[in-house]
């Protein structure tokens, strides 16, 4: 009778693991799914100039350091955004990876930049990678890192 009542309770205590694993692996999925979501949704807000949405994703206390060292505030990124300063022909990413530790969540992509800024043309593709942070408010976008412009030969 012991024997049956430990097997019953390692058992048991099996299905429990599994079923904690089973749902923090799910848990994680959404995770990746909804942060790889506003990241898109993010960088459609860039193309369209849209401030709202930008201010809405971005963390209050946001930086954004570019491959020639610039470092961007939130509110310098917002202002450019309202001032139209930047205005985009194509902003959108490829090779995207979401890696979620907890409250934390790191996209890494390949993001194709075109249009004008003060009238200079651009048209690059660099590397980037963005972090966000799970907050009370939900996931916001804290921090971001952006490769310099890759060669012409590595664009595609």
């Amino acid at each position: 009778m012991k024997w049956t009542l430990f097997v019953a309770v390692v058992a048991a205590c099996g299905l429990v693991v599994f079923l904690a694993t089973r749902a923090a692996h799910a848990s994680i999925e959404n995770d990746k799914k909804l942060v790889a979501k506003l990241d898109t949704e993010y960088q459609a807000a860039v193309e369209k100039n849209d401030a709202t949405t930008m201010d809405r994703l971005l963390a209050d206390d946001f930086i954004l350091v570019t491959g020639s060292g610039k470092v961007y505030t939130k509110a310098e990124l917002l202002e450019d955004a309202r001032g139209g300063h930047t205005r985009y022909e194509h902003q959108s990413d490829t090779e995207q990876t979401v890696r979620v530790w907890e409250n934390t969540a790191v996209i890494t992509a390949k993001l194709w930049e075109k249009g004008a800024e003060n009238d200079k043309p651009f048209d690059y593709t660099l590397w980037f990678s963005d972090t966000y942070v799970r907050t009370p408010a939900g996931w916001k976008y804290v921090f971001g890192q952006a490769s310099s412009p890759l060669a012409r030969t590595q664009k595609n």
